[in-house]
């Protein structure tokens, strides 16, 4: 929960960017465009969200030791199908195929008895979609206490392949007053955002922990200096989704500390519906494909 709290610091906050960001008036594109510019942000940045609930993708994760370490210490490779109150994730092996054909037969199949308890709105998913509909009011609760969490200031532009993206520095509003223990994150993390001037995308977002931030009930932080970062590209014309993300965490859970740093890679992304089509699409597989068929390597996308 913590990472995506930290992503969407930058992703929900921007909503509101546009009273508090200050650009030089000779910028192209960014001065005096910029109300208009940044309600296309946030817009294109629900629609991103959106579509979370609708594609499947491939995730590698890598984990290290230590942050700059040129080799991972483990590997994980998933396939990622929304579920209706969630994320369904299937273990693939190295080369991005099934390591065992019966086992992942057996992983869509359960998928599959999720799917239809769903579509026919049995009592026993009643606890699951409570649970989700808690998520999604936390979520709102970040989206309504950003627009006073933090203060955008222009930096520059810079290039990135044939596009152009423009730099916001973001830093703590000390303003704001938070109410919420995930909106009294924001006050301790400051970083950059990156968005593409054109389509006004999100491209990429920095981020750092500049005070110990306490977790769990007090019985943990996670320390100051702990980074993090996402990259987006357009995957299909007018959809931008992650590509990349990295985290760097060190900190203390009871008496003990603890380190994460992981890079995860996203590929393969394909729709795949709500769930009333997800479950077609999923017998679909379960009758007629053959389980064993190579996927396309994720480390190539």
């Amino acid at each position: 929960m913590l990472k995506r709290v930290f992503v969407s610091i930058a992703l929900l906050s921007l909503a509101h960017a546009p009273g508090q960001s200050v650009a030089p008036e000779s910028t192209p594109g960014v001065g005096p465009e910029k109300p208009e510019f940044f309600n296309r942000v946030i817009a294109n940045q629900k629609k991103g969200e959106a579509a979370l609930d609708l594609y499947e993708r491939i995730e590698r994760v890598e984990t290290r030791k230590n942050p700059n370490d040129p080799a991972p210490l483990a590997i994980k490779i998933m396939r990622v199908i929304p579920s209706g109150t969630g994320m369904f994730r299937i273990a693939l092996g190295p080369d991005g195929k099934p390591r065992d054909p019966a086992v992942y037969r057996a992983d869509l199949e359960n998928l599959a008895r999720t799917l239809t308890l769903l579509v026919n709105e049995e009592g026993s998913q009643r606890d699951v979609l409570e649970k989700y509909a808690k998520k999604k009011r936390e979520r709102n609760e970040l989206i309504n206490a950003t627009h006073n969490a933090f203060l955008f200031t222009f930096v520059a532009t810079e290039p990135r392949g044939d596009r152009t993206l423009s730099k916001f520095k973001m830093e703590p509003n000390p303003g704001f007053k938070p109410t919420t223990r995930f909106t009294s994150l924001f006050p301790k993390v400051r970083g950059f955002v990156w968005i593409e001037q054109t389509s006004g995308e999100l491209a990429r977002i920095e981020g750092e922990v500049t005070e110990d931030i306490s977790v769990g009930l007090f019985l943990g932080k996670i320390y100051k200096g702990s980074h993090f970062m996402q990259e987006r590209y357009e995957f299909l014309p007018g959809l931008w989704l992650a590509s990349f993300s990295q985290y760097d965490f060190d900190g203390r859970k009871l008496f003990s500390g603890f380190s994460i740093h992981e890079r995860t890679f996203y590929s393969n992304y394909r729709y795949i519906g709500p769930p009333k089509e997800a479950v077609v699409a999923i017998r679909q597989e379960l009758e007629h494909a053959e389980l064993d068929k190579p996927r396309a390597d994720p480390a190539d996308q």
